[in-house]
């Protein structure tokens, strides 16, 4: 008869897949909280490789927002240095 289960040193679960723990996220948080440190960390942990699945999707996401939220400034900028330029 076949052994259909698994022993825990033949089952190799990969850390990276695993939840967060809240504890993890808090530490996440602060540290993105800090300025400049958090725009080398979200690169870091965006494209790193040993990087936990879902901090590394939540910091692609932040810096796809943060990407949008820039051009979107660039662009207001450029419209109201417009607009400022037709009045003088």
């Amino acid at each position: 008869m076949e052994n259909n289960f698994y022993s825990n040193d033949e089952m190799m679960v990969d850390k990276n897949l695993q939840p967060m723990t809240l504890g993890n996220w808090v530490v996440t948080m602060i540290l993105l909280a800090i300025p400049v440190v958090n725009l080398v960390l979200l690169f870091v942990w965006g494209f790193g490789t040993n990087v936990n699945k879902s901090k590394k999707t939540y910091c692609q996401a932040n810096l796809i927002f943060i990407a949008i939220v820039f051009v979107l400034a660039i662009v207001a900028s450029l419209a109201l240095a417009g607009q400022a330029a037709k009045t003088i």
